[in-house]
């Protein structure tokens, strides 16, 4: 019985290996499965055959990119649907015709044309000749030739990951390897569809504190900035997921940046593009493809290398851009009035040297380190002593924003490439002249001690003064309480005396605001005296604090500086315009304060501050899944209907944008900051101003360039909005070297291309967040598309708000194809329409201005 269970066990295996060879033999396509190649192997064209990474992930081979194109052997993903090149061998060298061959020859990897000439080889010197060879292509992308016995990583002979093209894969590393010189860089490429070398580079510089350079040729075009022991600190948009991992190493046998997935499911590589931007791009399987999560440099103004001179900063949120540093003045006046900070500043008050201190300026990217001193082995307070004993160090900084700071960086040179940030950077401490701090210092608590003295004293008479006024209205109004009311005509609101009318122009006529006005005595006592602690936003406006009334309610005060771009008349328009607005995507009013120089607006106090800090703050944004930017979208789309079309007055808004959307506890937007918007007749359809005020950014073109505005003008800034709601990115700080210097040219190329979703906030995909639940591809594409109609070049081929609601409230309207975005260049002098009402506006002539408001507004 055993010995008939022995034959039919061996009959049976037998069976087996005779099917398998069979199959390997008469079906070549499984042949090619294989990750591995022989010196007895080869990889021809004609033969088809390919390597295939464990896992099926990546494959290597023969391909040309377009059907006239020639050949190359290169790295591709295998998965993913679109043909995705990481890696190409012969990439300034290709392969004319359809012939061609990768073998192993005297232990080096060749490829060889038609006639048997060398195309490309791994260039190595001979090995151990008794020490058989073999390629091989690994599960990460890195294709190695290697001895055959031997796995170990670091005794690999040659690796592709060595030599990156113009990607870099997780585990591939970017850098300097200290023990053989070799400094891996990404090169672009010459174009789409040619692969060849192009102009850009993206290099270690390894002087000083380690940091990567954009080049373009030999140009310095943009600077990262140091790892700060978190992350490159020049690109705080790269945000820190739970799939994916960042790493420098600096040691003694190399300097090198890589980054590694935790999640094996989802792709991620770093691209240097053919127009010279570095992006980083994610895919979600199985449906929507890569979707580049971000972009740098990200903005023209402030990200290309040294923008502003010496001991400037930039900043994008400011206007102008450059600024120097305090205490330190413009080199050149002239050039710095003409908003050209190139120049840089100089020091206002020379040092001396020990009696010299330090002023901290937060959220920096630091100045250059290339020329800077390094010492890791000390701290802050060893950091600053050094500093200050050397009397030509001019800053210091942390090496590693971790554990409260550690590490050194001094610098002895002007400080140069310096911007600010509204999120990441890092402590920069700047030598000054001891009376510059002492001067502002003192001033300072001068300034605080006149409050508090003032606050105390206007409390305690206030007090008084309230109790008498109590006492002697309970008196009166014992007596004659009807003949009382009637003359005073005054009411008790929250704890505190509000009048109905109150003087307002700076020609002391009194005129009917339609609002209550709030005392400042009682605007001092819910703000606290105006603390820095309540302290919600600032703006070219002024300050926004947060208050509390007496009766608990809390309150946003808007109170506006002395130098505001929002004048007495401006002052008076928003309160007259938002007095006679209801709408539940409308901030609500509920009185002002007017009192000698001071004016202030009170509006409702909303939890969830404004809708930029969401959408471009990486700790809020994963807040923002795509069911609530749709709501957020909708919400906003009504309001403006309403302004346009609903109100009792036609009011154009023109200066619609991300941080005048203000969101309350429920995460329903209302739109607020209304001192830019005029009122429509119901027969006029637009008006010329020639003084053009708003954001750059948010303008349609016909306003930028010639000052004319309507409900179009408004149905672009709200195109514009839409788009960095799907995208996550603003417009005004989107940038790449060839044409797409904004958010509009980015999302038009991809919508011309089918990959409209390419341009959405990664963190509305990522798979690992709840986000993913809500995302729904059809919709996006929809709020893509109607956003490209509102950005139109041409104001009449734009789309009113009504349609637009419908459009957003319905998944089977027919939806127009949209065509090119206006980007404010290339268009001829705008004409009006002879048969619309034109309204010129009288407001003082400016040359050239444009009024930037782009601080945080509410």
């Amino acid at each position: 019985m055993k010995g008939v269970q022995n034959i039919y066990h061996h009959s049976f295996t037998f069976s087996f290996l005779l099917v398998f060879v069979a199959l390997i033999l008469f079906h070549p396509v499984l042949s090619i499965y294989f990750n591995t190649l022989s010196p007895k192997e080869s990889l021809t064209i004609s033969s088809n055959r390919t390597l295939v990474s464990p896992g099926d992930v990546f494959e290597l081979g023969f391909f040309k990119i377009t059907p006239t194109s020639s050949w190359y052997l290169g790295i591709w993903y295998k998965k993913v649907p679109e043909r995705t090149y990481a890696w190409v061998a012969n990439r300034d060298n290709p392969l004319s015709n359809a012939v061609g061959t990768l073998k192993i020859s005297d232990r080096n990897l060749v490829l060889l044309d038609q006639s048997g000439n060398l195309v490309w080889s791994t260039n190595l010197t001979r090995g151990n000749v008794r020490s058989p060879v073999m390629a091989e292509l690994l599960a990460n992308g890195n294709f190695v030739l290697r001895y055959s016995k031997n796995n170990d990583p670091s005794e690999f002979l040659w690796q592709s990951f060595d030599y990156p093209t113009d990607t870099l894969l997780p585990e591939m590393k970017l850098g300097l390897d200290r023990k053989t010189g070799l400094n891996r860089f990404l090169r672009s490429g010459k174009s789409l569809d040619d692969p060849s070398s192009g102009n850009y580079s993206y290099k270690l510089e390894t002087r000083g504190l380690p940091e990567f350079f954009l080049l373009k040729d030999d140009f310095q075009l943009h600077r990262s900035g140091p790892w700060n022991g978190i992350q490159i600190s020049g690109i705080p948009g790269e945000q820190q997921l739970n799939y994916m991992v960042y790493n420098f190493t600096e040691n003694r046998e190399e300097v090198a940046y890589t980054f590694l997935m935790t999640n094996r499911s989802i792709y991620s590589r770093l691209t240097l593009s053919n127009e010279g931007y570095l992006q980083r791009f994610t895919w979600i399987p199985p449906a929507w493809g890569w979707i580049v999560f971000w972009s740098s440099p990200m903005d023209i103004q402030c990200d290309l290398y040294q923008s502003c001179g010496p001991y400037a900063y930039c900043d994008t949120n400011m206007s102008p851009e450059c600024n120097c540093i305090r205490g330190f003045t413009p080199w050149n006046t002239q050039q710095w009035e003409l908003r050209d900070g190139s120049s840089g500043c100089v020091r206002r008050t020379p040092l001396h040297c020990r009696e010299d201190k330090f002023l901290r300026l937060k959220k920096m990217k630091l100045p250059d380190t290339t020329k800077a001193i390094v010492d890791r082995r000390i701290g802050t307070k060893e950091c600053k002593q050094k500093c200050l004993r050397d009397c030509n160090c001019t800053a210091f900084a942390n090496a590693d924003i971790r554990n409260g700071g550690i590490g050194c960086v001094i610098w002895t040179q002007e400080l140069e490439d310096v911007r600010n940030f509204v999120a990441g950077g890092q402590d920069l401490y700047v030598r000054m002249a001891a009376s510059e701090l002492e001067e502002a210092s003192n001033t300072s608590k001068k300034i605080i001690g006149l409050i508090i003295g003032v606050g105390v004293v206007f409390l305690l008479s206030f007090s008084l003064f309230c109790f008498w006024k109590r006492k002697q209205k309970q008196a009166r109004s014992v007596a004659t309480p009807d003949v009382y009311q009637e003359r005073n005509q005054e009411l008790l609101l929250n704890g505190v005396v509000i009048s109905s009318r109150r003087h307002l122009s700076e020609t002391n006529t009194t005129e009917d605001l339609e609002l209550p006005l709030m005392e400042l005595k009682a605007v001092v006592i819910a703000t606290e005296i105006f603390s820095d602690c309540n302290k919600l936003g600032e703006g070219g406006f002024g300050i926004v604090y947060k208050g509390r009334l007496l009766d608990g309610q809390e309150i946003a005060v808007k109170r506006l500086s002395e130098l505001s771009h929002q004048g007495t008349n401006e002052f008076k328009n928003e309160v007259k315009l938002i007095a006679r607005l209801q709408h539940i995507n409308l901030v609500q009013i509920l009185g002002c304060c007017v009192d000698a120089n001071e004016k202030m607006l009170i509006y409702e106090y909303l939890e969830n501050s404004s809708l930029d800090r969401y959408l471009f703050e990486k700790s809020r944004s994963s807040k923002l899944n795509w069911e609530k930017r749709f709501d957020i979208t909708n919400g906003i789309a009504r309001g403006l209907l309403y302004l346009h079309q609903d109100s009792r007055c036609r009011i154009i808004h023109r200066d619609l944008k991300a941080s005048n959307i203000l969101l309350d506890k429920n995460m329903t937007p209302k739109i607020s900051d209304f001192g830019m918007a005029r009122i429509f007749a119901r027969d006029e359809t637009e008006a010329i101003t020639r003084r053009i005020v708003g954001t750059y950014g948010y303008m349609s073109p016909e306003y930028a360039m010639g000052g004319i505005f309507s409900t179009k003008s408004d149905v672009f800034s709200f195109g514009v909005l839409v788009l960095e709601i799907v995208s996550g990115k603003r417009n005004r700080g989107f940038y790449n070297f060839n044409h797409e210097n904004n958010l509009l040219g980015y999302a038009w190329r991809n919508w011309k291309e089918a990959k409209g979703l390419e341009i959405v906030d990664p963190t509305i995909v990522d798979s690992s967040s709840s986000s993913l639940s809500t995302f729904r591809p059809q919709e996006v594409l929809r709020c893509i598309q109607i956003g490209l109609l509102c950005v139109q070049e041409l104001a009449e081929d734009r789309p009113t708000m009504s349609s637009v609601v419908m459009m957003l409230g319905s998944e089977t309207a027919a939806i127009p194809q949209p065509k090119l975005p206006g980007n404010y260049v290339g268009r001829s002098p705008l004409e009006t329409n002879s048969s619309s009402t034109t309204q010129r506006d009288d407001e003082s002539w400016t040359v050239n201005q444009i009024t930037l408001s782009v601080i945080d507004a509410r």
